[in-house]
């Protein structure tokens, strides 16, 4: 959608973070009658799920035995459609001001204004950045040869790759990528792996059958030719520094998370989460609510089910903002009329 630059949009509620918990705020917000506008920084909807393991199962969510970060994502999008929330895609809040008449003023980084009553962040961990390899020069071949995202495996088939990293990530993709790329390295600074017991028995059996390497130590240099990316120096603790040709090198060591431009908005913050209570799920300031694993609270568990109970109570909190003279009454969507003429669905007929 294209907005202009100049005149901001007057909303009822915006919500920043696209992924699960903030696609369910949508849905939460909607049975109350209130449209959301819904911000991200991310290029695509679905957040960390979609962004860091589409294809991963997921086993926790209620009533779904198992379903891909990708699975979860289109059917909350489905499950939200009636409510015609508005998507501003690839941009990030860089303002957020308390007005004199109780609305905030909000902006991104790409010129979009707001006048808005209420705002939810679900942003996840905050703008999440993959944790780089310290390589002087290296990060001329960054999404050429060098790689922190895997977005398309059929990328690596028939080549040479070195993985860097130790964690779930490492793994998975070394694993995931043996006998469809040409010779799997991996490299990884001690022997002893943060990932599943499981991944790690299987990677070390592979590598017993010569179907894969392993190495000890941490890449130090690399050569090149004609702007390629031929060979990295991996030195070992034994000190000496070994060259492996590659034609890609794929680096996962983890994500590091910025609270950005959250950390300027007055909220209370600690250890870089926003500080909420349990009744409401609101920050410190009026009207500013937090769900998901960007806020924290006594007995915080950092799951997708407890964000959704979140947004559930946020979603109440946040009425009284918005329609001061209303009475708000819980209603179910099994039974209620009015909620089966919000969602578009038919009442029931009950013998």
């Amino acid at each position: 959608m294209n907005t202009s630059v100049h005149t901001p949009i007057e909303t009822d509620a915006v919500i920043v973070g696209a992924g699960p918990v903030g696609l369910f705020q949508v849905f939460e917000l909607g049975l109350l009658e209130i449209k959301a506008h819904v911000i991200d920084s991310l290029t695509a909807v679905g957040g960390q799920c979609v962004e860091l393991y589409p294809d991963k199962p997921i086993y926790d969510i209620p009533a779904v035995p198992m379903c891909t970060g990708q699975e979860l994502t289109d059917s909350l999008l489905k499950q939200i459609a009636p409510f015609g929330a508005t998507f501003h895609l690839g941009q990030e809040v860089t303002l957020v001001q308390k007005r004199d008449d109780g609305r905030f003023d909000l902006e991104t980084s790409t010129g979009t204004k707001f006048i808005t009553k209420t705002i939810f962040i679900a942003a996840g961990v905050g703008s999440f950045q993959p944790r780089t390899i310290k390589v002087d020069g290296i990060e001329k071949f960054e999404s050429k040869q060098l790689f922190y995202r895997v977005k398309d495996p059929a990328r690596f088939e028939g080549r040479n790759i070195v993985i860097c990293g130790g964690g779930d990530s490492a793994l998975d993709w070394a694993l995931n990528l043996h006998g469809k790329a040409e010779s799997v390295i991996m490299v990884h600074r001690r022997e002893e792996f943060r990932a599943a017991p499981a991944s790690v028995a299987k990677m070390r059996e592979l590598c017993e059958q010569f179907e894969m390497q392993l190495l000890i130590g941490q890449v130090t240099g690399f050569e090149e030719a004609n702007d390629t990316l031929t060979e990295i120096k991996v030195t070992g603790a034994d000190g000496v520094t070994r060259r492996l040709p590659l034609d890609d090198l794929l680096v996962f060591f983890g994500l590091s998370p910025k609270l950005g431009p959250i950390a300027e908005w007055g909220l209370d913050i600690e250890r870089k989460q926003l500080v909420v209570d349990t009744e409401k799920f609101e920050t410190n300031v009026p009207g500013i609510f937090a769900v998901g694993d960007i806020n924290t609270y006594p007995g915080k568990k950092k799951l997708i089910l407890s964000g959704f109970h979140e947004a559930a109570l946020a979603a109440f909190g946040a009425a009284p903002y918005i329609f001061p003279d209303k009475k708000i009454h819980m209603q179910y969507t099994t039974t209620s009329p009015k909620l089966h003429k919000v969602l578009g669905v038919e009442s029931p007929t009950f013998d």
